[in-house]
């Protein structure tokens, strides 16, 4: 059998040439390389995100004591702080594409999608639409544009949506990432609740929102966080109702109730009462008396 040559290496990384961030998430810099047989950047670690995605080729990806197996169509994160280490196999080295990234929104994105240290692996197969966003981030930065750094965000967004995809069935079956993807699920749940709070929603259409049954999510939910969707969805509203009146004092007591989704003024003003011991009128009052 005749051995076949070494294939040759290369290696290229270009930076957001803007990397203001945009909503709590900046793209920094993006990659690609063939890599020479056993290349082994490690153990080491890094203060951003960092995703690989291999075209071809294999290696190893080691994290928090596991040891994982990578080919064509597979991805792997690498997060901040965390010691790590990969090394391109001998004989068939990877040729991968890379994206890093950082900001506020960066590990609750990665949760959300089912990725982190403990589950750091996406195997995506022929995903053609994967590599072709590793590849938009380079060209965006290439041409070094105003928007580049909108376009990058953009990509890393649609890449992460991807993934979700790809995780959705795991975290569904009982499969290793099921312990995982349940507390994912109520994560989803909570970012659920906190951003639709002030529109008139329902536990029934937040379940159907997320794909599950309501019975299900709220046994779920409650196992996780102690109380039931319906208690942390009232808590959540009086809590953004006492900060309003305490800031906007322009506020009437029925603007403040229809601002974080209760429409009925008394109903509201009861809630309040039972939950903090006083009324609302009475709430703002004694703030303003202590803060003049």
């Amino acid at each position: 059998m005749t051995a076949q040559p070494p294939k040759p290496y290369s290696y290229y990384v270009v930076s957001n040439p803007s990397p203001a961030s945009e909503g709590g998430l900046t793209v920094l810099f993006a990659g690609i390389s063939q890599t020479k047989p056993g290349h082994k950047p490690g153990p080491k670690v890094v203060d951003y995100y960092l995703l690989h995605h291999v075209l071809s080729g294999k290696g190893t990806y080691s994290c928090l004591g596991n040891t994982y197996e990578l080919g064509p169509g597979d991805s792997f994160l690498i997060e901040p702080d965390q010691l790590v280490n990969y090394m391109a196999d001998v004989e068939d080295p990877w040729h991968y594409r890379w994206i890093a990234f950082q900001g506020e929104r960066a590990e609750p994105l990665l949760r959300s999608v089912g990725l982190s240290s403990e589950s750091p692996v996406v195997r995506t197969g022929r995903r053609q639409r994967i590599s072709a966003l590793f590849h938009q981030v380079l060209q965006a930065f290439q041409g070094r544009g105003a928007a580049a750094n909108l376009k990058a965000g953009g990509c890393l967004l649609l890449l992460l949506a991807e993934y979700a995809q790809a995780l959705e069935p795991l975290q569904k079956t009982g499969t290793p990432a099921e312990a995982s993807g349940t507390k994912e699920i109520v994560q989803r749940a909570i970012q659920y609740l906190s951003t639709q709070y002030a529109d008139p929603l329902s536990i029934g259409m937040m379940a159907e929102s997320l794909g599950y049954n309501r019975a299900y999510l709220s046994t779920l939910f409650k196992r996780h966080t102690g109380i039931t969707p319906v208690a942390f969805l009232a808590r959540l509203r009086l809590d953004r109702a006492r900060h309003l009146l305490r800031e906007r004092s322009e506020l009437t007591v029925e603007q403040i109730a229809s601002s974080v989704g209760i429409q009925d003024p008394l109903y509201f003003s009861k809630q309040f009462k039972r939950m903090y011991g006083t009324s609302p009128t009475e709430y703002r009052r004694a703030f303003l008396r202590r803060h003049p």
